[in-house]
Order: C-alpha cells, then sequence, then structure tokens
C-alpha cells in the first residue's frame, strides 16, 4: 500500500510539471538564422575595421579573434571579440568599420 501511495505521488507530481511546461514550449517560436562564419587573423582586417579598432574609442582594447560572418541575405560584419585588462567584449563591425546592429 505504501509503494503505491509513493507512486502515486510521484506520477501526479510528474504530470503536475508536464502540464505546466507545455504552453511554455508553446509560445516560444523558433528562429533559425543561417550564417556562414570564417576565422579571420587580426592582422588581416580591412584597413576600415583596424582604423576603428586602432581609434580612440577603442584605445587599450586588443583584438583577440575575429570572424567574417555572412548573413543569409548575404551581408557581412566582422565578429571581432575585443579585450582590455580583464574586460572582454564583443564588437561588430562592417567592412567600412561601422557599428553594426
Amino acid at each position: 500500500m505504501k509503494k503505491l501511495i509513493i507512486s502515486a505521488v510521484a506520477l501526479s507530481l510528474i504530470s503536475f510539471a508536464s502540464v505546466q511546461a507545455t504552453p511554455v514550449l508553446e509560445n516560444k517560436m523558433a528562429i533559425t538564422v543561417n550564417q556562414d562564419k570564417v576565422s579571420v587573423k587580426p592582422d588581416e582586417l580591412p584597413a576600415a575595421v583596424k582604423a576603428t579598432i586602432n581609434s580612440e574609442a577603442f584605445a587599450g582594447w586588443k583584438v583577440v579573434e575575429a570572424f567574417l560572418v555572412t548573413a543569409d541575405d548575404k551581408t557581412q560584419y566582422y565578429d571581432l571579440s575585443v579585450k582590455k585588462g580583464n574586460e572582454n567584449a564583443r564588437v561588430k563591425l562592417d567592412k567600412n568599420g561601422r557599428n553594426v546592429e
């Protein structure tokens, strides 16, 4: 009898959890974005991108990792990981060195 009660309680809890989780999953939309990402050496970045990174706005920041990203609509931008001391950040710039959102 004790095993039957424990099994019933466990089944109830599992049913309750699955009922509560279902609406949350149904309300989310799946968005797929296909992007082509190619690694680029920081010293091979376009002159305009280097100029932006070397400008006063990015004083002290160093490019650690860089990727050329091509989106589905064929637009391209550079996704840069930059570091300044213990701080890390990501910067997205187009080929002209302008911020991409």
